[in-house]
């Protein structure tokens, strides 16, 4: 009723006139802005001017994410990750066509996970979201989506503009006065497991969506190193130390950058605590050595007190790594560069900072310091050159190839 007032009251029954596209619009230079070595260019500019405006503009509609309607019924959508009502996410629009993802807070910043959780049962938090997205740009990898904090009226931003009547009947308000919703699904949806606003205002992250798949085809590619999601139960990694032998044998990590990529993918999960990468996405433009997109990374930043090395086991079993990764860790190893300082004080330009707690900034020097010490146990075994990479150079095109180029 409220929604429906809302919108008789700005007239907005009325066809709206055709939106121009803005050549400059920061989604769109974002999108223009994707190459083969990442999602955005080193010290982008474009990139602080979309993580404002995701943090300023004003939504002009909400609604559920692909994988909620797909529970609903509601669309057919392949690919996807069966949520529950205790992971809520919702798509915001904004103006020159942007669209992000949605995370609501779950947990405060100081809680942990407990320790008998599963970690496919785990809270999705919409800090490690902000956080992950940091770490990857230090580490120079650029695969996550930018992400900022914001703080939400849900009231304003999200009911009075969402033309989704199912997320509209979702909504109450609860004995403290307090604005709240809850996902609708088949199970695990009930207002035990509702965000509420205080009374309207609720923090959240929001992740700038990637361009359409009819744009940038991406495919969605089990990881050879996929945990088993029961509560019993191993994958082969896990009882077979010499499991990577397999993997090498199979296309396309027999050669090529993929092996080395998924490497990567693993550190980045390690420092962050993300043992939730059931799959890795890519675009289908750059070909098998493109890079890999570290996508869902909120369940990330769990458990500061505890290292989960089994998340390493691509970097221990294969004894592969990336030069320019080693060095980007090395150098973060070091006491005028250390990569918790280096996180602190990229944190402070978001929104909601502090983001991460002291303690989970701490634990990142020691998770670096294992993986240089994984590193090191690599090289005595099987000798540097073995070991390391060398991707600092690349292999020059055909001459008739660059004529083309050229041309």
């Amino acid at each position: 009723r409220r929604h429906k007032l809302y919108r008789e009251e700005l007239n907005l029954t009325s066809p709206a006139a055709p939106v121009p596209l803005r050549p400059e619009a920061g989604w769109l230079q974002f999108h223009l802005g994707i190459s083969r070595d990442g999602l955005y260019p080193r010290s982008s500019p474009v990139v602080n001017r979309l993580l404002r405006d995701m943090q300023e503009f004003p939504t002009i509609s909400a609604d559920y994410s692909q994988d909620e309607k797909a529970l609903l019924g509601a669309c057919d959508c392949s690919q996807i990750v069966k949520p529950s009502g205790v992971h809520l996410k919702l798509v915001l629009r904004f103006q020159d066509f942007g669209k992000a993802m949605f995370k609501p807070m779950r947990q405060k910043r100081e809680e942990e996970t407990p320790e008998d959780f599963f970690y496919f049962v785990d809270f999705q938090r919409h800090n490690a979201e902000i956080a992950a997205f940091h770490l990857d740009r230090i580490l120079d990898f650029r695969r996550v989506p930018p992400t900022v904090g914001r703080r939400i009226n849900i009231t304003r931003e999200i009911l009075e503009v969402t033309k989704n009547e199912v997320l509209q009947s979702v909504f109450f308000v609860s004995p403290a006065s307090n604005v709240c919703f809850f996902a609708k699904c088949p199970y695990m949806c009930k207002t035990e497991y509702a965000v509420c606003g205080n009374p309207h205002l609720l923090e959240g992250s929001l992740s700038a969506f990637l361009p359409s798949l009819n744009l940038a085809p991406r495919l969605s590619i089990p990881n050879p190193w996929i945990r088993s999601y029961s509560f019993d139960g191993k994958e082969e990694w896990e009882v077979n130390p010499l499991y990577c032998n397999t993997v090498r044998e199979i296309y396309p990590y027999s050669n090529g950058n993929r092996l080395l990529n998924i490497v990567d993918m693993a550190i980045f999960d390690f420092l962050i605590g993300n043992m939730d990468r059931h799959h890795y996405e890519m675009f289908t433009k750059f070909g098998d050595d493109g890079f890999l997109l570290h996508l869902d990374n909120a369940r990330g930043f769990g458990r500061h007190s505890h290292d989960e090395t089994s998340i390493l086991a691509p970097l221990s079993q294969c004894c592969i790594v990336k030069r320019t990764t080693l060095l980007r860790l090395q150098l973060l190893a070091e006491p005028e560069y250390r990569l918790s300082d280096v996180m602190r004080e990229s944190l402070l330009q978001d929104p909601l900072a502090p983001v991460l707690t002291e303690p989970h900034l701490l634990a990142l020097d020691r998770r670096l310091q294992l993986i240089l010490e994984a590193v090191r146990k690599c090289i005595d075994t099987y000798g540097e050159a073995t070991v390391v990479a060398n991707d600092t150079t690349r292999p020059q095109a055909p001459a008739s190839d660059r004529a083309k180029l050229d041309t």
